[in-house]
């Protein structure tokens, strides 16, 4: 976690105008890009390559944020890699960084593009957003020089970041955030030394910005929302969907839903790698949404926010399930895999039922009724309680409803996008060991359920009409960032190992970008 001096030093607030000026709601935008990706190459390239296919992705963001200007949007946000895509080495990232200065300098690059260097993409991006009068977003790459005095200097002298930046109306450089938790193969970046907090200031809101895999850390995600307040969280995402708990639309408006703050997220539409979803994502629903596996095209969502969103009440996400008598299930559990983590499951054999799953201190419990109960599909309660360590080491308490793929058990957990069975009510609930929960609600075909479920103070997810659509996942999903470190070397080494293995078995499963 962030000791409260590193705190006070990281956090950037700007001050933009005078509170009588500021705005009680805003338009929001979020772009999903279909980015134009580098040849396949580790062999660095001439920087005048790079600032050509820079400036082809470029001409595409600036199609959206000129739209975006024209249908009244204060803000919008562009996807991590965005503008020069993935798949480099450290060598052959190396044209394509800027060196991104800190926004204490008071710059706006479209009026002084040479101040710090060539900055042709800092440039253009400034200017977009001073001559659409809007906030821009983006995602690009910092590049920071160092030396044998620095003991964690890189052997090539330099450090490079995966970085968010933030200009503002005027063009003005308002915000850097330097991502914290890189994902696996994210070898030709480096993370800061101490995580970033970053916020600003607008007419419209206080804002905090992280990145893709930030999102399943404590810092800075967390603590942007708990000690810095911010009303509106932008997420620059490259994000691959996994199912059944991790598909973007789905566990985005949960992370909104559980940290009580509105979430703009802006994912790569790039579906042969499984990456769509993006949305605009209010503290009690999703205001827009986007999802599409079928088309090549990217697409511009707006939607009207609250500046300050009201915020639910504090849910005591133990409260119920703790005063539930847990019934034992006899021999009926089984055991199945959910994104390579083991869940003690239980069938749902009936049409309707109250029933109750546990591992280890999580307990799970499910009312439901379903409309009828087909001999064609299989839903299951599961519960999982435990250190996940592929992609990445994170405790978790999750309880699920969820389809299985066939009739056959050991597929319950398998990934699937459409079911048939519809449920007439749902209630969830679980003993939740930390008050970080995020609640999902997934239906066929990759749908979200807006106002049809609600989370109540006793920490119940149910349901309050029946689903629009058949069922694919109910779930609560629980982080204890605490119980991170709880794993040894030989764990990681381990997870990393089964990594590569399933990267190079399991292309379609695993993901591969975050």
């Amino acid at each position: 976690m962030i000791t409260s001096q590193l705190l006070a030093y990281v956090a950037i607030s700007v001050l933009c105008v005078c509170k009588a000026s500021s705005l009680d709601t805003f338009i929001a935008a979020v772009y999903e890009h279909a980015v134009v990706l580098p040849n396949a190459t580790l062999t660095p390239v001439s920087q005048e390559e790079a600032l050509l296919l820079m400036n082809r992705n470029l001409d595409l963001l600036e199609g959206a944020i000129t739209s975006a200007a024209k249908q009244g949007a204060h803000i919008i946000v562009t996807p991590e890699d965005g503008i020069y895509g993935w798949n480099f080495s450290r060598d052959s990232l190396y044209p394509y960084l800027e060196d991104i200065p800190d926004p204490q300098v008071n710059w706006i690059p479209c009026n002084n593009p040479n101040r710090f260097g060539h900055t042709p993409v800092q440039e253009r991006l400034s200017c977009l957003a001073k001559d659409n009068s809007i906030y821009v977003v983006a995602n690009i790459g910092d590049k920071k020089p160092c030396n044998a005095s620095d003991p964690q200097c890189p052997p090539d002298g330099r450090y490079q970041y995966n970085t968010d930046v933030v200009f503002d109306s005027e063009g003005k450089l308002v915000a850097r955030y330097h991502k914290q938790n890189l994902f696996l193969g994210e070898d030709q970046f480096n993370a800061p030394k101490e995580p970033e907090v970053v916020t600003f200031n607008t007419t419209f809101g206080r804002f905090g910005i992280f990145t893709c895999f930030d999102i399943l850390f404590h810092d800075p995600a967390v603590t942007l929302v708990t000690d810095f307040h911010v009303d509106t969280i932008l997420f620059p995402t490259a994000w691959m969907n996994v199912l059944p708990h991790l598909s973007a639309i789905e566990f985005h408006l949960a992370w909104a839903m559980g940290m009580r703050v509105n979430f703009l997220a802006s994912n790569i539409h790039y579906p042969s790698n499984r990456m769509t979803g993006s949305g605009i994502y209010a503290p009690d629903s999703p205001r827009a949404f986007h999802y599409d596996m079928k088309t090549e095209e990217g697409k511009l969502l707006l939607s009207q926010l609250d500046s300050h969103p009201h915020r639910p009440a504090v849910v005591n996400w133990t409260s119920y399930a703790s005063s539930v008598e847990a019934l034992s299930m006899g021999n009926q559990e089984f055991k199945n895999t959910v994104f390579f983590d083991e869940f003690t499951f239980f069938e749902l054999t009936e049409v309707t039922g109250n029933y109750t799953v546990c591992q280890k201190d999580l307990c799970c419990h499910l009312s439901y009724k379903m409309s009828e109960k087909r001999a064609d599909e299989v839903y299951a309660l599961g519960a999982f309680d435990g250190l996940h360590t592929v992609e990445g080491s994170y405790y978790l308490q999750v309880c699920t409803l969820l389809k299985c793929k066939t009739t056959d058990l050991h597929t319950c957990g398998d990934s699937v996008e459409s079911a048939s069975t519809r449920f007439d009510m749902f209630s969830l609930s679980g003993t939740f060991g930390t008050q970080h929960v995020f609640p999902e609600v997934l239906l066929s075909e990759i749908q979200l359920a807006p106002g049809e479920f609600q989370v109540s103070s006793d920490g119940r997810l149910f349901s309050l009409t029946p689903p629009s659509g058949p069922v694919l996942t109910v779930t609560l999903y629980g982080r204890l960032y605490e119980k991170d470190r709880a794993s040894d070397a030989s764990s990681d080494l381990t997870a990393q190992a089964l990594g590569v293995m399933l990267i190079v078995l399991t292309p379609v499963v695993f993901s591969l970008r975050w």
